[in-house]
């Protein structure tokens, strides 16, 4: 996820007036002048005004500002320290080198020099190698492929694969594009034909209105109905295709190879084979070129080349971000230079951790290429790292993700800058990177000036500079600060080229991060110029030492201040070249080694000792100078302001662990409120270094003592924008929910106010248990809200006053907690064990209780069907010195009956990305073509889709670098979560006895404080219709939820934040009902057990022949023609009657490839044997059974087996004879031509086949088909093809349909599916 919030763009309109600005420059500066041209439409006469009245200056500085945190300071006075000789990585969406200012530095050189795609959703299988024959080779999409006499190819070898357009476009872009497509190629055609077809079902009913085709006792004939059938068909096809319109976008054929120099490849963007004009480049880094896969897409791609040609990257982007951040940190304006980045003279390496296929989620895969890539790579050495990037953890103690994180700062020394998070203004929302394990990232908060209040956001008035309301708060949840410094939190400036606009306003701290990763780049390019050596440590405590602490603002949101760099760089100069500034202090608290000291959860009733380890460690530790280490030498002094904190005055340092004990007395603290200080280590020779290591210190003082144990309420509070108000209050035992009251006072106009509660749990994250909402309240307006609570936990409730807000509020807060405990927190029913209690409790006060249990999806649990582990290796999967990344790669298969919304879930791996143990977790849904579906990553739960009836395959990959973890995984169960089509609840009763005997069930009860009520909840009925359609077999699982809370607002409010719903509710408990044996059907009694030894033999004797003969006629259709009809005559000698085996010779005859004569001869066959069938057949009697309602003989079930089995043999063999007839009769061109007699005896078998089914039937559909066609009825034919894709789009039915598509006329709708096919029926499954 990256860190941006969006704002409305707000318009003026003016009528009748034109306003023209033009730029002047004068003595004076530049200035703005204005012309009013005034005009009426009244017939009144007027008379034209010219004014010119000099306009003030805009202030351009204000849309990406650098005043505030000294770069404009700086640069004026050391214009060659503007980031030049620099390298900055974007970790992000990617960066267009086409975008305004992202094409030189300052210098003249390249600015982005290198462009990568870690999360491998733009790479292109390229493994068929082919050569160029006559001038061509062929291409995956079955084009033929002209190659150019210019390219230079030794080897003559070319890998060739293909790629979608829309697997590499950003959503906003996809939508653009398929818009324009569609009305450009579909709209003007598909009017004009869905027009005709109007016209041609309106002049049938008026013709039969007419009674030109009636007859006189006006029942319409077989073809007057088909005719009529045909022509709603033709519009309704049209109507649902037009509903439907899905487009797969354009697919290129892309062509690898290698010019004895470095890899090119070329897309054929113009889709007919012309690989002359399609796109042809060259390796990025090599030559930086780049182009649009379209002129109207605008939307640059760049590649690489891996795996010997096996692979082509496509690079572009997943969004807009990317772009926006690299021009916040370098942009460079050669001729607008008040337009710059913070460093225009730094490169730029653009590396993609965003990934298409999950709507520019970060993935795993990614973000290890992309620290691979950055520790070291043979091309150019990265300097600074900017991640405007990240999610919320668990726990950052230990994972994966945070190892190599530690490696990149810590061994290859490459200072990483990562955004805080858009997720204030509660406390502790800081993400991750700033929350790794490591606290050597440099977290940075959103910063807002008076400036950037009038150039940005064009607001009425100033107001005082500040955090962005929504910028996350540290501190972290193991106690370090989170956010280090904070930045400028938005600008306007370049977007990429396929937004078809210049620059936008964004904001976010994904905006603040690249100003502070633009003034790192000052920094370190004036030290590289001065020769003064520095490691990310001496940059951070520089820039921590000299940020700008802001008045009135709390450290949670600012860090250490506002960053700035020009106090930062003389810090640097002046305290150079000492041998702790490779040094980093390693500080540890308390038993889990936390990064600071955080005490949330406690009364606070006492003082509280605190064990701290704080270890020097030099960076690239395993390779750092004995001697150095040996040196090293400090006498620190440690100062606390606060005095609730008692911590040793000294603290001798050498290179070894030292530790000392830390006490905090909240004793006289105001309850209700968080307070922070730290204790800052000196160096007692060098004080002027400023503080070396600190130990963060916060601890929250929460209101325990509640009105009636269950109730809190405040004075009213006047609200400032900006202004932030924290309550902390010690959940009371017991409680599972609080209503929070809000209502405003005072104030003529409304008031919006940020509510966000945030509850704390050990090893959850900050995201498990919140609130987030925006409320606008009038004048004493009211409202409450619904907060899901545990108790025993401090519970903040935060409220904020919008940070742009111009007019003061007055709010009154309450909040009221309740307690409705079941003795059960997740509650498990097993179908064979009958009735399950659960017990509930009214903890805190009388509450009214409504007990509901609900069924919500359908869960079904697979295993691998294949699992391989392979090395991956090449640069970009190379961990540096040598070690090579495995994945393991796991496919599942399944089938759905009926369409249905899947969330595929692998619960081992779910719910975890920056602390999973492995390096990442990726899903690819497939159909049976191997057309991608759907993607799920680590938050699979946010991945429904919606499949139709058919076969699917998951491929699930995981990757590490040790083979015996992945080993581990090579039976990984993946969970199915089927939505059910409607909910199921379950009977719930207050006593055992009437669960037992189906009584009165629960109704609404009111529960006395401190009483218990047993309930008691039944399995599920699977008769119950929902249920029986599920196919439900042992092993399975019904999820749902059990809710107690007889409030309707309880038990539908979810714990939210703006970026989506939580899973967790406040009222609602995990229920899971797990499937064991199914009812069995009843048996009927053996009426008769008179049977006879001898009539025991006989019937074993007949099933043996019956049995032997069923074995040969299974053969009959596999056989080849001579043998098959060997066995066919010998079975027939045996059994002259038997159907079955005729039936098998008929569709071996049927299904023969043979030449064009012997196929001729094979009808004629076909429709011999099939009248020989029908012959045997008794139809008149058939129709009598089936005309029967019911049956009451005794042995009716074996009769209808017979008559069921009679009736196929007999469609089918009507339906393979009129088959045949159709094509006899379609070989004839001429219409007039065909015998009528033959005619009426495809009609008779037409009639015959509609008495016993539709025409839609599998069974006779081929036949129908042919006989549509036959008479002109096209529009019948193509919905029958249209339903048997819709059950299975194979590539036969694709063929079929085009074909009826092109003899309507829909030539239009045919090239659209033809168009598709390449995507829809690919050679191969898209790769990780």
């Amino acid at each position: 996820m990256f860190f941006y919030v969006k704002f409305p763009q707000i318009y003026g309109k003016f009528t009748g007036i034109l306003v023209n600005f033009w730029k002047r420059k004068n003595a004076s500066g530049l200035h703005l002048w204005k012309d009013y041209s005034v005009t009426c439409t009244s017939n009144v006469s007027t008379k034209m005004a010219t004014t010119t009245e000099p306009l003030g200056e805009f202030p351009v500085w204000g849309l990406l500002p650098r005043k505030e945190t000294g770069v404009i300071s700086l640069l004026s006075k050391q214009p060659n320290v503007d980031g030049r000789g620099v390298i900055i990585a974007i970790f992000d969406t990617g960066v267009d080198p086409g975008a305004a200012g992202l094409q030189v530095t300052t210098e003249g050189k390249v600015k982005v020099i290198d462009r990568l795609d870690g999360s491998g959703a733009g790479d292109v299988d390229t493994s068929t190698v082919v050569e160029v024959k006559e001038g061509a080779i062929t291409g995956l999409t079955g084009r033929t492929l002209k190659v150019p006499e210019s390219w230079v190819n030794p080897s003559g070898k070319y890998h060739i694969g293909m790629k979608g357009a829309y697997s590499l476009y950003p959503q906003k872009l996809r939508e653009r594009i398929v818009k324009e497509r569609k009305e450009k190629s579909w709209d003007p055609v598909h009017k004009i034909v869905m027009a005709e077809s109007q016209r041609r079902l309106q002049a049938h009913e008026s013709s039969k209105n007419n009674g030109t085709n009636g007859n006189s006792n006006g029942n319409s004939s077989l073809f007057e109905k088909l005719n009529k059938e045909d022509a709603e068909s033709r519009v309704a096809q049209l109507t649902s295709l037009e509903k439907k319109y899905s487009d797969l976008g354009p697919v290129f054929d892309c062509v690898v190879y290698h010019d004895g120099e470095m890899w090119r490849a070329c897309v054929d963007t113009t889709e007919q084979g012309d690989l002359g004009n399609g796109l042809h480049l060259g390796e990025y880094r090599i030559t930086h070129q780049f182009g649009p896969l379209s002129s109207s897409d605008k939307y640059n791609v760049t590649i690489n080349v891996h795996n010997g040609g096996n692979i082509l990257e496509i690079v572009g982007m997943c969004s807009h971000h990317g772009t926006h951040v690299a021009a916040i940190a370098a942009a460079n304006f050669p001729d607008e230079p008040e337009r710059n980045g913070v460093a225009p003279g730094a490169q730029i390496v653009s590396i993609n951790i965003g990934d298409h296929r999950l709507g520019s989620m970060e993935t795993g895969t990614a973000l290890v290429r992309a620290m691979t890539w950055v520790m070291k790579n043979p091309f150019y050495k990265v300097d600074v790292i900017n991640m405007s990037y990240g999610e919320h953890a668990h726990w950052s103690h230990s994972s994966r993700l945070g190892e190599l994180a530690s490696e990149v700062v810590d061994k290859y020394g490459v200072i990483w800058v990562a955004s805080a998070g858009n997720h204030g203004p509660a406390l502790a929302t800081v993400g991750v990177p700033p929350d790794f394990q490591t606290d050597s990232i440099i977290g940075i908060g959103a910063y807002v000036s008076p400036d950037m209040m009038v150039a940005e956001y064009s607001m009425l008035e100033k107001l005082p500079g500040g955090p962005y309301t929504w910028s996350s708060r540290g501190p972290t949840g193991d106690g370090a600060r989170g956010v280090t410094v904070c930045a400028p939190g938005g600008a306007i400036t370049s977007v990429p080229c396929f937004t078809l606009r210049q620059n936008q306003l964004m904001n976010g701290t994904s905006m603040a991060a690249p100003h502070a990763t633009g003034c790192v780049g000052l920094l370190v390019s004036a030290l590289k110029q001065q020769s003064i050596p520095y490691s990310p440590y001496s940059i951070r405590r520089a820039i921590q030492n000299t940020a700008l602490p802001l008045m009135n603002v709390d450290m949670f949101a600012q860090g250490h201040g506002l960053i700035q760099v020009e106090k930062a760089l003389e810090h640097l100069t002046q305290q150079a070249d000492c041998l702790e500034d490779k040094i980093r202090f390693v500080v540890e608290c308390g038993g889990m080694r936390s990064k600071g000291i955080h005490i949330r959860n406690w009364l606070a009733d006492g003082p509280r000792d605190v064990p701290v380890t704080v270890e020097p460690t030099m960076l690239d530790e395993a390779h750092a100078c004995p001697n150095e280490k040996l040196s090293f030498n400090m006498e620190m002094v440690l100062c606390c302001d606060a005095p609730w904190v008692k911590a040793p005055a000294c603290l001798q340092m050498s290179y070894v662990v030292r530790a000392f004990q830390v006490s905090i007395d909240p004793s006289g603290l105001e309850r209700g409120r968080a307070y922070f200080t730290s204790i800052r280590a000196y160096n007692s020779k060098k004080p002027e270094k400023g503080v070396m290591f600190e130990v963060p210190i916060t601890i929250v003082v929460p209101v325990v003592a509640l009105e009636n144990g269950y109730y809190y309420s405040c004075p009213p509070e006047t609200f400032k924008a900006g202004h932030i108000r924290r309550h902390f209050i010690m959940v009371p035992s017991g409680a599972t929910w609080a209503t929070l009251h809000l209502k405003s006072l005072h104030c003529e106009k409304a008031q919006r106010f940020t509510i966000h509660t945030v509850l704390l749990q050990p090893s959850y994250s900050v995201r498990t248990t919140e609130l987030y909402k925006v409320v606008n309240l009038s004048k004493n307006e009211s409202t409450s809200l619904t907060i899901g609570v545990r108790g025993q936990y401090t519970l903040e409730v935060c409220i904020a006053r919008w940070w742009a807000s111009l007019v003061d509020g007055q709010l009154e807060v309450a909040v009221d907690f309740h307690g409705i405990q079941p003795s059960l927190n997740e509650v498990t029913l097993v179908c064979g064990d009958g009735i399950q209690r659960v017990d509930v409790r009214s903890s805190l006060r009388t509450e009214e209780v409504l007990p509901q249990a609900v069924l919500k999806q359908h869960g079904q649990v697979i295993r691998p069907t294949e699992s391989h582990t392979e090395v991956l290796g090449g640069l970009r999967d190379t961990i540096p010195e040598e070690r090579p990344i495995y994945q393991l790669v796991l496919t599942y298969n399944f089938s759905i009956a009926k369409a249905v919304e899947v969330t595929p879930n692998c619960s081992l791996l779910s719910d975890v990305l920056y602390e999973s143990a492995f390096e990442s977790q990726l899903w690819m849904l497939f159909d049976s073509n191997k057309q991608h579906l759907a993607s799920g990553d680590a938050y699979s739960i946010k991945h429904s889709t919606k499949l139709e009836k058919g076969e699917y395959v998951i491929r699930l990959h995981v990757r590490h670098e040790r083979t015996d973890l992945l080993e581990k995984l090579n039976d990984l169960p993946l969970t199915l979560l089927f939505k059910l089509p409607q909910e199921v609840k379950l009977d719930i009763y207050t006593t055992f006895n009437s669960a037992v005997t189906n009584g009165k069930k629960a109704q609404a009860l009111t529960l006395a404080p401190h009483t218990v009520q047993p309930f008691h909840i039944l399995p599920p009925s699977l008769t119950d219709k929902t249920l029986k359609s599920l196919g439900l077999c042992p092993g399975q699982m019904l999820l749902g939820t059990l809710s107690f809370s007889k409030d309707e607002q309880v038990r539908k409010a979810v714990s939210s934040h703006k970026f989506g719903a939580i899973r967790a509710r406040p009222d609602q408990y995990p229920l899971r009902v797990t499937m064991t044996e199914l009812p069995c059907k009843k048996r009927g009694s053996n009426s008769s057990n008179t049977n006879s030894e001898e009539k025991k033999e006989l019937k074993a004797h007949t099933d043996y022949r019956e049995a032997l003969r069923d074995l040969q006629t299974s053969w009959i259709t596999k056989l080849d023609a001579e043998s098959s009809d060997l066995v066919y005559q010998e079975v027939i000698a045996a059994h002259p009657d038997h159907l079955g085996a005729k039936l098998a010779r008929l569709q071996a005859i049927d299904n023969s490839n043979t030449s064009t004569t012997e196929e001729q001869n094979d009808k004629t066959a076909v429709i011999a044997l099939a009248q020989q069938i029908i012959a045997a057949i008794d139809i008149p009697a058939l129709l009598a059974y089936y005309g029967t309602k019911t049956d009451s003989r005794p042995d009716a079930a074996k009769l209808k087996t017979q008559m069921d089995k009679q009736k196929a043999i007999l469609l089918e063999s009507l339906a393979r004879q009129g088959a045949a007839l159709n094509g006899q009769l379609l070989a004839i061109t001429e219409v007039d031509q065909r015998p009528q007699e033959t005619l009426d005896r495809v009609m008779n078998i037409a009639t015959e086949i509609l008495k016993f089914v539709d025409a839609s039937d599998s069974k006779v559909s081929t036949f129908f088909q042919g006989f549509y066609a036959l008479h002109g009825l096209d529009g019948l034919a193509a919905r029958m093809i249209q339903r048997q894709c819709e059950d299975k789009w194979s590539r036969e039915n694709e063929t079929k349909l085009c074909e009826a598509y092109t003899r309507l006329g829909w030539t239009h709708i045919a090239l659209h599916v033809t168009h598709a096919h390449p995507l829809r029926f690919p050679p191969s499954y898209t790769l990780f």
